[in-house]
């Protein structure tokens, strides 16, 4: 006899079976492992670095480069993290970027603003950029002097009187100084830039031919991040990358690809 579709059936459901679960393979990351860079001698690369962060601009410096798909270097200074109510997040915005965006040492304090005093009391300067290795998480020992450029390398020592003896001491300590051979101005008034985007342009150019630089074919261009907290002068910036990409020899790099580092 068929059973009547509508008829009040009393049988059990078939129990449901469930079948084993095939295991989740976790996939971690490889951690990255810095590598010596191999330079190509036809090209000239550029090292934009980014001080006094975090401040307004840095996240607006960052986004710049992450749109234009360049390398950069933010020298950040432990004591603005700990003042700006965002700070950590910035850094830490900075640090998810590695190794593309690479976060560099600028001090605890940037001297306070005294640099001369600062200077001339080479342990205690130590000490304050030992603070800020640790507090920001600074992945490499590259650090960059408060108001002044000097470079120290593996085979380099390069300083004023003024700061040779804070140079000796973090050569001594396995660090790396690097400094900036063109700078993009700014007004101490409103924090604007003075130059436009080509007539820096036109001036990074004219360093590599007339080798102005540190090293040949190396050129690191100073800049700060609050000079681009404004729309308009944000703009700035992007049009600056646009010119030196215009150019198939110029070449973006982080200052951990400087030549000659002492690099674990």
């Amino acid at each position: 006899m068929f059973a009547n579709c509508h008829t009040n059936a009393t049988e059990q459901e078939p129990k449901k079976v469930q079948l084993p679960q095939k295991p989740v393979k976790r996939v971690v990351p490889k951690p990255y492992v810095w590598q010596p860079p191999v330079y190509d001698t036809s090209k000239q690369y550029i090292y934009i670095t980014f001080d006094d962060g975090p401040q307004p601009g840095t996240m607006a410096c960052l986004q710049v480069c992450l749109q234009q798909k360049v390398k950069a270097s933010f020298f950040m200074v432990a004591r603005h993290q700990q003042l700006k109510s965002d700070g950590k997040q910035i850094v830490q915005a900075i640090k998810k970027q590695h190794p593309n965006i690479l976060l560099c040492n600028h001090s605890y304090s940037h001297a306070y603003g005294k640099y001369r005093y600062f200077y001339k009391h080479p342990y205690m300067a130590l000490s304050d950029f030992l603070v800020a290795q640790k507090q920001l998480g600074i992945p490499h020992k590259i650090i960059r002097l408060p108001g002044n450029s000097a470079w120290v390398r593996k085979d380099t020592l390069r300083a004023t009187k003024l700061v040779r003896p804070i140079c000796s001491l973090l050569d001594s300590t396995g660090y790396n100084v690097i400094g900036w051979d063109a700078e993009w101005r700014f007004s101490h008034t409103s924090a604007n830039p003075i130059e436009t985007p080509q007539v820096l342009a036109d001036q990074i150019e004219r360093f590599f031919t007339q080798n102005k630089t540190h090293l040949p074919k190396h050129l690191v261009l100073l800049t700060h991040d609050r000079m681009f907290r404004l729309p308009n002068y944000t703009d700035s910036l992007t049009k600056l990358i646009t010119i030196l990409k215009s150019n198939p020899k110029n070449v973006f790099e982080t200052v951990d690809n400087y030549p000659r580092l002492k690099m674990p």
